[in-house]
């Protein structure tokens, strides 16, 4: 069983062997310039600046032999799997759900803004998960596939944290997955939102699961 000590609110406990890494849609629409985010008028540098860490809790993981699963919050080209409530409030903001952006239709299934970042690109034999909604999964075969690798606790990270990756630690929760939530491997376009997201992660004692950094995460696999 491995430990990490300090996070919060008190220490994580997980068996690696049942233990699950999931990187919530480092795409880029959310990480890279052009991208959907930036098109909101976000500022992506802290989305951006969690690449490095992520290729380091990566590697560490796929050398640990640790199922990792990355995931894609994007829709069919037909948009037929897009809640007209979602559609209209993206055009409200002045970049509308598939329409065309400097690198292709927005958030559409196959456009290089779909696509994860270079630098994360997943390997042959990773898990990628295709999502229509915020929460990982709503309407995924997410839980399935989970249960079939016998997983019980999860390192969640990715973008954003107040968004999707607060939507899938919730949605994990109901469904009995232990969650850890990597402090500096998530990012919000927001200081205020990340801080606020990650506090209401550990709050209560913990009641949507566990908040540490990604250097506390490699301590307790070595």
């Amino acid at each position: 069983m491995n430990n990490v000590e300090q996070a919060l609110p008190y220490s994580f406990h997980y068996p690696k062997e049942s233990t699950a890494l999931v990187i919530i849609d480092m795409q880029n629409d959310f990480c890279a310039a052009g991208g959907f985010g930036e098109m909101l008028g976000n500022d992506i540098t802290l989305t951006k600046s969690i690449i490095p860490t992520l290729q380091h809790v990566l590697e560490i993981a796929r050398q640990h032999g640790i199922l990792v699963i990355h995931t894609r919050e994007g829709h069919l080209p037909d948009l037929s799997d897009c809640p007209p409530s979602k559609l209209a409030r993206s055009r409200q903001q002045g970049a509308g759900i598939g329409d065309v952006g400097p690198m292709g239709r927005i958030l559409i299934r196959g456009e290089l803004g779909h696509s994860i970042v270079p630098e994360l690109t997943p390997m042959d034999d990773e898990i990628i998960i295709d999502k229509p909604g915020k929460g990982a999964f709503y309407k995924t075969e997410l839980d399935e596939v989970l249960q079939q690798h016998g997983i019980t606790h999860l390192i969640v990270s990715g973008v954003t944290t107040h968004v999707c990756v607060h939507s899938t630690v919730r949605e994990a929760n109901d469904r009995d997955y232990q969650c850890l939530v990597l402090s500096d491997g998530t990012a919000a376009f927001d200081s205020i939102d990340q801080v606020a997201a990650l506090r209401m992660i550990h709050q209560q004692g913990g009641i949507f699961g566990y908040v540490a950094s990604s250097e506390e995460l490699i301590q307790s696999l070595q």
